[in-house]
């Protein structure tokens, strides 16, 4: 799991490094539902690239509930929690997805199951504590790569838009976190 840990940290750490942070005001408009013409255009290629980026990581959020949840390995309320979790990072693949196509791009396709399964190590996943576990790094990721967009808008309204993505991967963690009867985080521990 340690491994799967680090890869999804790199992951996250690209992803908030090379290009969150540069999402155009289009995209996100976009994301919010608005019309992109009402911001600046940037270049759509790269806002593109940074999309899929996002995308690819919600897929693997995705598989990673879709896994938690065939290990069996997890007690009928924590499965019904996750599920739920599950299903907002569909409304956030689904909007990407959305967004890339509107920009004239083709989505990244998700991995089989499989894929997933050997980059996340889930041959590891021996208890309900160590899918959890899995599950808090990666909305930990998740957080701070949404983030990690908020300091590049000049506008307010688009980093409402993300702070409201990273508020459901926080509040996802805090769920998780709870679940573990983990301590609470310290001041300022998201967005580091």
């Amino acid at each position: 799991m340690t491994n799967a840990m680090n890869e999804t940290s790199t992951r996250r750490l690209f992803m908030r490094n090379t290009g969150m942070a540069a999402l155009s005001a289009g995209g996100i408009l976009m994301l919010a539902g608005k019309d992109a013409s009402a911001a600046s255009q940037g270049d759509m290629a790269n806002d593109v690239g940074i999309l899929n980026v996002a995308l690819g990581l919600e897929h693997e959020g995705i598989n990673a509930y879709t896994l938690g949840a065939k290990s069996c390995l997890l007690q009928p309320a924590v499965l019904d929690i996750a599920v739920k979790f599950q299903s907002d990072h569909k409304v956030h693949r689904d909007a990407l997805i959305n967004t890339i196509r509107s920009l004239g791009g083709a989505p990244v396709e998700e991995k089989t199951l499989d894929e997933y399964a050997k980059s996340l190590n889930a041959s590891t996943l021996k208890t309900q504590a160590d899918v959890l576990k899995l599950a808090l790094q990666l909305e930990l990721g998740a957080a701070n790569a949404y983030l990690g967009v908020i300091p590049s808008f000049k506008d307010i309204n688009l980093s409402k838009i993300s702070a409201r993505l990273a508020a459901d991967e926080v509040s996802h963690w805090t769920i998780l976190n709870n679940a573990l009867g983990m301590a609470l985080p310290k001041p300022l521990n998201f967005g580091a």
